[in-house]
């Protein structure tokens, strides 16, 4: 993350009934443990659900369908003990493979930055919970409930 800008992502709520896939990630300063949905950064002439198809192909090589706007979440951040800020643009959607539901864990594809994906059970958390970033995130989920 490059100090003093600002950067745009996308991430996507792949919802499974009460659960949504997150990655785990740890901040070593700060000696926690985190979730947050896939998706990553919006390059330059690219749409943010474009982004969103590229790097879930990129980071667990899943083809995406059904991508709905959800919304926008500001988030500023310390990570790693650097100040971050971002414009996070959120959306819903489906795996075109449907089999993705049913594993427990989802490890990424990607060489740069390995990871691991989890269904995260919304009632899980909150308060004494590992964070679910970004900031606002429950409650944009809450306003924007998809029937099943």
């Amino acid at each position: 993350m490059k100090p003093d800008k600002i950067r745009v992502i996308a991430i996507c709520v792949f919802r499974n009934g009460n659960k949504i896939l997150a990655f785990e990630g740890y901040d070593v300063v700060k000696q926690q443990t985190y979730y947050r949905p896939l998706g990553g950064r919006v390059e330059f002439g690219e749409y943010s659900d474009q982004a969103i198809a590229r790097e879930i192909r990129e980071e667990i090589n899943a083809e995406v369908t059904d991508l709905c706007y959800l919304g926008t979440l500001e988030n500023i951040f310390i990570y790693e003990g650097q100040k971050g800020h971002e414009i996070v643009q959120v959306y819903d959607g489906r795996f075109v493979d449907e089999s993705l539901y049913d594993k427990n864990v989802i490890f990424s594809v990607e060489k740069t930055s390995p990871f691991r994906a989890v269904w995260l059970d919304l009632d899980k958390t909150g308060p004494g919970s590992p964070p679910l970033y970004p900031p606002g995130l429950l409650e944009l989920l809450e306003e924007t409930k998809i029937p099943a």
